[in-house]
């Protein structure tokens, strides 16, 4: 029999060679890969469900928004953090105070909020403080007199530092 044939030599065939593996391309596609997923990650935290009601006017802003309370105002109806405060079918009596630029529905639904997160502060240590911050998610359509009544709605209630939700170019 011949000796490559033989069960003796089996187990020192194909062992000749050491297995050589190229990683460059490997590394490429995990680099590309990461700056992808870089470039795609959105550290804000902050997620904004808008209604259907709104069209958001468009922009070229690259600023991310921050955490505080979202308002969103369509033609005909306001939500505070989602929460439906305001139809204009169903407007109540006295909708407007002092001399009509303040909100009343939106100031005690933003008062209520802003006392909620000093409570909140108050009874744990480890809590961000009172940022007066709030987010803005208005309709392209509303007129501007209707903008100066909601930022003056928010100021009277403490939130008098404001970010305008809009929508990106990468969006559209």
């Amino acid at each position: 029999m011949s000796r490559r044939r033989s069960i003796r030599f089996r187990g020192r065939r194909g062992k000749d060679k050491a297995f050589e593996l190229d990683i460059t391309s490997l590394l490429d596609i995990l680099v590309i890969l990461l700056v992808f997923l870089l470039k795609n990650f959105n550290a804000s935290g902050v997620v904004v469900n808008v209604p259907k009601d709104i069209k958001l006017p468009s922009s070229d802003s690259q600023s991310p928004n921050t955490t505080g309370v979202i308002v969103q105002v369509s033609p005909d109806k306001i939500w505070v953090d989602d929460k439906l405060i305001l139809e204009m079918q169903k407007l109540p009596p006295r909708p407007y105070d002092h001399g009509g630029r303040r909100i009343i529905p939106l100031f005690d639904e933003l008062v209520r909020k802003k006392n909620e997160v000093n409570l909140l502060n108050k009874q744990t240590e480890k809590t961000k403080p009172f940022s007066g911050i709030v987010n803005l998610v208005i309709d392209k359509s509303l007129k501007y007199n209707y903008l100066k009544k909601l930022m003056y709605t928010c100021a009277e209630a403490g939130f008098r530092k404001y970010k305008f939700v809009v929508l990106g170019e990468k969006s559209i």
